[in-house]
């Protein structure tokens, strides 16, 4: 006879995922305005239900195990598909536009999401979406140019912002890439990176000069696309996050290269008071981060 299929609790699946992306389940129950308790009651039901252990400690860091990972992805797809059919559900007259605008490396996950979920739910609100890189949206957020915008954590920010995730950073480059081998005969690293000023360019040159490791700068691009060309033609390598980086490329081992350490996702609005129309997106954006991350 074969076993009862388990139920899965929506709100233990949304405290996991919470959890799991901000590194502290304290964090989450904040986040989520609930106790520590409810929150690590979520976490034992779930691993209860699992019959395995879901989290381990690594250092000071919350990861998730393999049995932790495979459910995180499932987790993700739930949530998003519970919250769009709350949002057909709840079927809100909303009308006017908003503008909003992200950084490259989301344009081809969350981008298409997100107005696919926004557009059904509200066919009667204008969206106007731009791709850009993290100053140019911050400057425009600033001068209200923008309603929402979803950029890089950097130490300069806008008043009104909130982190909704961090992603750690990867040393990113093509299968075949020997610059490695290259470095241990005296030779500098080529990097592939984007025009400065650049939070990402910068965390790299940081980290390399804190090994003592010396470096090059082989390719720059205006583009997060001229750069994901440059790497897999073996030019160099380069960091971000794995957040749209195309499939044939790989991530460097931890042993190859020094920690670039990790980057928060931050969701900017213009103005502290927003309109129903941007607080629903800003909602979606907030989900669809978490479905990506």
């Amino acid at each position: 006879m074969s076993k009862r299929p388990i139920t899965f609790d929506l709100e233990a699946l949304r405290s996991f995922v919470w959890g799991m992306e901000l590194g502290s389940f304290a964090l989450a129950a904040d986040r989520l305005s609930r106790s520590t308790s409810a929150v690590s009651a979520h976490l034992k039901k779930l691993e209860q239900q699992c019959d395995t252990s879901l989290t381990r400690k690594a250092g000071r860091q919350l990861v998730a195990t393999e049995a932790g990972e495979r459910l995180l992805g499932y987790a993700r797809r739930l949530l998003a598909l519970n919250d769009e059919a709350f949002e057909a559900v709840l079927q809100l007259p909303l009308e006017g536009q908003v503008r909003f605008g992200m950084q490259e490396d989301f344009s081809e996950t969350v981008l298409p999401a997100v107005l696919g979920q926004f557009s059904r739910a509200h066919p009667n609100v204008r969206i106007f979406a731009t791709v850009n890189r993290n100053a140019a949206l911050l400057t425009a957020i600033r001068q209200r140019e923008l309603d929402l915008a979803l950029s890089w954590q950097d130490d300069v920010g806008t008043p009104h912002s909130q982190e909704l995730a961090r992603l750690p950073l990867r040393w990113i480059a093509s299968p075949g890439f020997n610059g490695l081998a290259a470095l241990s005969e005296g030779e500098p690293l080529p990097l592939v990176m984007l025009e400065a000023p650049c939070l990402l360019r910068s965390r790299a040159i940081e980290a390399l000069d804190r090994a003592g490791i010396a470096w090059r700068v082989a390719f720059v691009s205006r583009s997060l696309s001229g750069i994901w060309a440059a790497v897999s033609e073996g030019l160099g390598i380069t960091v971000r996050t794995e957040a749209g980086m195309p499939p044939h490329l790989v991530c460097l081992g931890v042993d190859d290269l020094p920690a670039v350490g990790d980057v928060g996702i931050q969701l900017h609005q213009a103005q502290p008071q927003s309109s129903d129309v941007t607080t629903r997106l800003a909602e979606i954006l907030g989900r669809q981060v978490l479905a990506y991350g």
